[in-house]
């Protein structure tokens, strides 16, 4: 399960990596962690390659399965994002780069894993090639993105509000995240980019704000988010209007709880 988001705190002293890695990664995605641990059957002493890191919570995760005696390397194209991850955990190697030329010999890795990425990549299809070149003979690649939008039916009511009061436009930008939520298109993702046999499951997620201001404020302080597309006179009209769109997805304490699931593909180098 999830930790419970609260809302943040100076939001005008902290970098948008700072927003992401203190109320995104809890509400979101830190609980992913394990379950791509298990899907790549990460074990001590691999090596492994956690891509489009972030601040690192999946890459973490990694390094609790791999030592001791192995060693998980964290890729990413955000310098931003690398000094957060560089800053919480110093003992693990972390690395500027694309997802799509990565730059590391042919199988190099036991394990490869990303978590939430794929779906932001200017070329999936290289991405995945890279991903599958890198993985040493029966090495294992487990990827996680959003599933479909009508499969989180609070960020679905988002979307419609702010499509209602915003647009089109300011709506389809925060659908894009979900875009990548099809079994179909992903297994011809991976036929295109030669990973044989990949397999995609949906795997159930949740997530919680400790109210519905937390999740307005947390999406107003991130510029990968809302906080790029809106202005303040724009939140204020988001925060006045949201309790209405989330009103069945709080419970008796103002908590704010509802379904984000993932679809997981997974697949073993031949």
């Amino acid at each position: 399960m999830s930790e419970t988001l609260t809302a943040p705190a100076e939001e005008a002293v902290r970098s948008p990596a700072d927003v992401y890695d203190e109320q995104f990664v809890p509400a979101l995605f830190r609980h992913w962690g394990p379950v791509l641990c298990d899907a790549a059957a990460i074990a001590p002493g691999q090596r492994v390659l956690d891509v489009a890191c972030g601040t690192g919570a999946l890459t973490a995760a990694v390094a609790h399965r791999v030592l001791p005696g192995g060693t998980v390397l964290g890729l990413d194209a955000s310098p931003e994002m690398l000094a957060v991850a560089r800053r919480k955990h110093a003992d693990i190697e972390w690395r500027e780069g694309r997802a799509e030329s990565l730059s590391f010999a042919d199988a190099s890795f036991d394990a490869v894993v990303s978590q939430f990425g794929l779906m932001f990549f200017d070329d999936r299809v290289a991405a995945l090639r890279e991903m599958q070149r890198v993985l040493r003979p029966r090495g294992r690649l487990a990827v996680a993105v959003c599933d479909a939008l009508e499969h989180s039916p609070g960020y679905a009511s988002l979307a419609a509000l702010l499509e209602r009061l915003f647009g089109k436009r300011v709506a389809d930008a925060f659908r894009a995240p979900f875009l990548l939520g099809d079994p179909a298109a992903l297994r011809a993702l991976c036929a295109d980019a030669g990973i044989a046999e990949a397999n995609v499951v949906q795997r159930e997620g949740t997530v919680r704000f400790a109210s519905i201001d937390a999740l307005v404020s947390t999406e107003r302080a991130c510029v990968w988010t809302l906080g790029g597309l809106l202005d303040d006179t724009q939140f204020e009209r988001l925060r006045r209007e949201a309790p209405s769109a989330f009103l069945p997805f709080v419970d008796a304490g103002g908590m704010v709880a509802f379904a984000m699931p993932a679809l997981l593909i997974t697949a073993v180098k031949r």
